[in-house]
C-alpha cells in the first residue's frame, strides 16, 4: 500500500528525533547526519573522504547507539585478510564439526577506517555483502540482518600506500560526502564537553533495529510520478553523454538515486517525490559515479562541474501532488 499522509507525518518525526540524536554526538553536522541516515533507511553505504579527527567513529557509534544496534570498527591495513573482515571455518576437535566465527562485517553499522589502505582482494570482500547484505563462507550464506550498513572512510591527505578503490567498488556506496571540520560555535561547544572521551557512549536508543526496517520497508512505498522517474533517467543519460566523461551515472545510481528521494521525500513529511529531492541529494549520490575523461580532468574539469551543468541543462518537471 502507498503512504498515507498521517504515516509520513510519523515517518517525519521518527527521522527527526534520529537527527537529533545523532546530533548531540556530532555537533553542528546536521546535513551530514541526515545524508547518513537516509542512505541507512534507504538500505545503503556511506563513503566518507576525510581528513583525521573530524568524527567519523562518533558519527558511526552515535548512530548504532539511537537505532538501539551493535558497532563494529574495521582499521584497513595493507596486511588485512578478506577473512579477517568477514569470519573463519574453524574446525571443532571436540565435535569433530566446522564452526563459523563471524568477523566484525556482522554488525548494524561497520566502520571501516581507510578502506583504500587495504588490498583489492581484502577490499573485493565487501563487495558481496555491500550488494547482498550477506557473505557466503564454503558454500553456505550468512545472513548479516537488517539494518546493516557500511560506513567507510578515506584519508585525502595521506596517499603513499593506499590502494584506488576501482569504480565497481565506488559503485556500491550510495553516498559518498564528508565530515568536515566544525565550525566556531560547535568547536567551542566540543571543547566544553572534551573530558567526555566518546559522547556516545552517553546517547539513549531511540528505536530498535526493528523498527528501522520497518521505516525501510515504509520509505519505498513513497509515490514517485512518472516524471520523475523521467527527470532521473534524463539526467543519468546526459552524464553518459557528456564529452567530459568517461562513464557517467549508472544504472544501480538512477536506481538509488529513487530510493534516497522516497527516504528525503518522508523525512520532510511528504508521501510523494518532488524533483527538488533528486535536487537536494544528486551531488552526494552521483558525483562519486562519474569517472572524467583524463584528458578533460588535466583542463580542470570535475565530476562536480559536469553534474551541476547537467543539473542546470535538463529542465525539471512541474511538482504535482499525486491523485487522490
Amino acid at each position: 500500500m502507498p503512504m498515507t499522509p498521517e504515516q509520513a507525518q510519523w515517518f517525519a518525526g521518527t527521522f527527526t528525533k534520529l537527527v537529533d540524536n545523532v546530533g548531540k554526538a556530532v555537533l553542528g553536522k546536521n546535513r551530514v547526519v541526515r545524508l547518513v541516515l537516509t542512505a541507512m533507511l534507504a538500505e545503503g553505504h556511506v563513503l566518507l573522504e576525510d581528513a583525521p579527527g573530524t568524527g567519523k567513529t562518533s558519527l558511526a557509534k552515535a548512530l548504532a547507539a539511537t537505532v538501539q544496534g551493535t558497532n563494529q570498527r574495521i582499521q584497513f591495513t595493507p596486511d588485512l585478510l578478506p577473512s579477517d573482515v568477514t569470519g573463519v571455518t574453524i574446525y571443532d576437535q571436540q565435535s569433530h564439526t566446522f564452526e563459523f566465527h563471524r568477523g566484525p562485517i556482522f554488525a548494524s553499522i561497520v566502520l571501516a577506517d581507510e578502506i583504500n589502505r587495504a588490498s583489492p582482494k581484502t577490499q573485493s570482500a565487501l563487495l558481496e555483502v555491500m550488494e547482498e547484505s550477506r557473505i557466503t563462507i564454503d558454500g553456505i550464506g550468512h545472513e548479516v540482518g537488517r539494518p546493516f550498513m557500511v560506513i567507510a572512510t578515506q584519508n585525502p591527505i595521506e596517499q603513499a600506500g593506499t590502494y584506488r578503490l576501482p569504480e565497481a567498488q565506488l559503485d556500491r556506496f550510495l553516498i559518498k560526502t564528508s565530515i568536515g571540520y566544525p565550525d566556531l560555535a560547535s568547536t567551542e561547544l566540543i571543547l566544553a564537553g572534551s573530558a567526555n572521551r566518546n559522547p556516545a557512549a552517553d546517547l539513549e536508543p531511540v528505536i530498535t533495529t526493528s523498527a528501522v526496517a520497518d521505516m525501510a520497508d515504509l520509505a519505498s512505498t513513497v509515490h514517485t510520478d512518472s516524471s520523475v522517474l523521467r527527470y532521473v533517467a534524463e539526467l543519468t543519460q546526459e552524464t553518459r553523454v557528456a564529452p567530459e566523461t568517461r562513464v557517467g551515472v549508472s544504472v544501480r545510481g538512477a536506481i538509488v538515486m529513487m530510493r534516497a528521494a522516497k527516504v528525503w521525500a518522508a523525512a520532510q513529511g511528504r508521501n510523494y517525490v518532488l524533483p527538488d529531492d533528486v535536487k537536494d541529494l544528486a551531488a552526494a549520490v552521483w558525483t562519486h559515479r562519474i569517472v572524467i575523461d583524463p584528458e578533460a580532468e588535466f583542463a580542470g574539469m570535475t565530476a562536480e562541474k559536469v553534474l551541476s551543468r547537467v543539473m542546470n541543462d535538463v529542465a525539471a518537471p512541474l511538482s504535482r501532488r499525486p491523485a487522490a
